[in-house]
C-alpha cells in the first residue's frame, strides 16, 4: 500500500497537486501560497514587543503556522516510516563530476561529505550551510517572498513581480551551481 507514495512521483503528478494547492487555498479561505512569512508569524508570536515589523495581528495567519507544523510533522513521517530502500539514482555525469571534488556518491539526496555536524566548523561547511542560509534568508525578505510565495502564487496570480522575482531566482541559481559552487568546494 505504501510503495506508491514511498517511490518519486513524475512531474506530471506532483506539479499539478502542488499547482492546484494555489486555487484550493485561495477558494476555501481566500489564503496565499507562500512559506517563508511563517518564520515572521512565529516570531510575533514567540517574542510580543514593539519592534514594527513584528507589531500586527498575527492570529489571523495561524493558519500558516499550522501549514507550516504540518509541513515539519509529514516529513518527519516520511523520514522515519515512508524511506525508500533503493538508493536515489543520479545521473553519470553528476556521479562523476561530484568525485572528481571529493564528494562521493552514496545515493541519497543530501551528500554527507559536505553536510554534516563535522562539516559545518570547516570553511567549505560554513559557506555552504551558515553563509548560503543567510543569503537565502536575506533574498527571501529582500525579494518579498520565497520562490514557493512567487514561483506558485505570483506567477498564478499573473503578478509581474512575481515573474521578475522567478527569473532571478533561476539566473542565481545557474549562476551558483556553475560558476560560485565549483569554487567552494576546490575549498
Amino acid at each position: 500500500m505504501f510503495e506508491i507514495i514511498r517511490q518519486p512521483w513524475p512531474w506530471y503528478v506532483a506539479g499539478p497537486l502542488i499547482g492546484l494547492t494555489v486555487p484550493a487555498l485561495l477558494l476555501l479561505g481566500n489564503k496565499s501560497f507562500g512559506i517563508s512569512s511563517s518564520l515572521r508569524h512565529i516570531c510575533a508570536s514567540c517574542f510580543p514587543a514593539n519592534i514594527p515589523f513584528f507589531n500586527y495581528n498575527w492570529k489571523k495567519e495561524i493558519w500558516n503556522l499550522f501549514f507550516v507544523a504540518g509541513i515539519l510533522i509529514g516529513g518527519i513521517i516520511a523520514a522515519q516510516f515512508l524511506q525508500n530502500p533503493e538508493e536515489i539514482k543520479i545521473s553519470t555525469e553528476t556521479a562523476n563530476y561530484l568525485a572528481e571534488k571529493g564528494i562521493s556518491d552514496k545515493g541519497t539526496l543530501v551528500p554527507a561529505d559536505l553536510f554534516t555536524w563535522q562539516n559545518l566548523f570547516t570553511i567549505k561547511g560554513l559557506l555552504l550551510m551558515v553563509v548560503g542560509g543567510f543569503l537565502v534568508g536575506f533574498g527571501t525578505r529582500y525579494a518579498g517572498g520565497c520562490t514557493s510565495g512567487h514561483s506558485i502564487t505570483g506567477i498564478a496570480n499573473l503578478q509581474w513581480p512575481s515573474l521578475v522575482a522567478t527569473i532571478c531566482f533561476m539566473v542565481g541559481g545557474f549562476i551558483m551551481a556553475n560558476l560560485i559552487l565549483p569554487y567552494i568546494l576546490n575549498l
